[in-house]
This record gives C-alpha cells, structure tokens and sequence, in this order.
C-alpha cells in the first residue's frame, strides 16, 4: 500500500522524518510496527524553530516539481510522523513519489 493517498487538490504524503540526518533526501518506503507505510524523509536541518518541517518541504518540493507553496504540513509538526500536502495532478505527484521511492525500497 502507498504512504500516500490522492485527493482532487494534489497527494498527502505520510512521511517519517529524520533531523539532522547528515543529508536532504528521500531513502524510500519503512512499514512501520503498526502496519502503517511511510515514506522516510532525511534532512540535515535540526529540529528546533521549524527549520526541519521547512527543510522537509523544500525538499518535497524540488522533488516532485512544484512551488513551496504548494506543499504544507497538515498534521504532526512537532512529531518525526508527518502528513504533507502537496497541490498539483494528483496522478503526476503518485507517479513521481512512486519513482522516487522505487529505488529504494524497504
């Protein structure tokens, strides 16, 4: 199952994030204990001010090619589990998270 679910705005993105993780990148899809699917998210941003939860959707937004305002967290700003939002084609921001979680997978 996806770690993201579409929407007629764009995607929201589940996401387990990692501050201060040496490195601004996506390393793939983790199944977490309780069955859930994130996407896992480094930065090298600390978590301190919102700088990771910024850094996190700089980051989401190179990659998937679309303005930072068009990515915001929805839930869990304090918390390494995040929901992002991303507004755009919901059926070209799916086939971009697949192929760039595909490389690594969990």
């Amino acid at each position: 199952m996806d770690p993201w679910r579409y929407s007629t705005q764009g995607i929201s993105i589940a996401l387990r994030v990692t501050p201060r993780g040496g490195r601004d990148g996506i390393d793939g899809i983790e199944t977490l204990a309780d069955g859930r699917a994130v996407v896992k998210v480094r930065v090298r941003a600390i978590a301190e001010g919102g700088e990771a939860n910024r850094a996190v959707t700089e980051l989401l937004a190179k990659a998937l090619g679309v303005k930072k305002r068009d990515v915001r967290v929805l839930s869990g700003t304090t918390s390494r589990h995040k929901q992002i939002a991303v507004d755009g084609d919901p059926k070209k921001l799916g086939e971009l998270m697949r192929s760039l979680t595909a490389a690594q997978p969990d």
